[in-house]
């Protein structure tokens, strides 16, 4: 699967965003948020990502080396995207998948990334 156009949103409908984000191979990582989170995550150049609404209803969580910015709907408290930079700087983001309009997340093949010993 190639780069597509997909919309998505918290669970409550407060905060909505599109994204060109390729997520045939999507990323499960084992940190203490993640494994908690059970987030499938596809990343996209920051560029391709725009916040169409709820950016007065997003908070941002930070922990350990305080890199990614994890953003949460404020109203119902799902993490529809975090923002980082990419190991050669690229503003990112970090696409949930299972916020994805249409798309069948447990359907996707995953990555899985050591966050525990990083």
């Amino acid at each position: 699967m190639a780069t597509e156009h997909h919309s998505g949103s918290c669970q409550c409908g407060a905060v909505a965003f599109e994204a060109d984000v390729d997520i045939s191979k999507p990323f499960t990582c084992n940190c203490s948020r993640c494994r908690r989170l059970g987030a499938r995550l596809a990343f996209t150049p920051e560029s391709a990502f725009t916040l169409l609404k709820g950016a007065d209803s997003l908070a941002e969580y930070t922990f350990n080396k305080h890199v990614i910015r994890h953003q949460f709907c404020k109203v119902c408290g799902i993490e529809p995207f975090a923002f980082a930079p990419g190991r050669d700087g690229t503003p990112m983001a970090a696409i949930n998948v299972n916020c994805l309009d249409g798309v069948d997340a447990a359907a996707l093949p995953v990555q899985h990334f050591d966050g525990a010993a990083a």
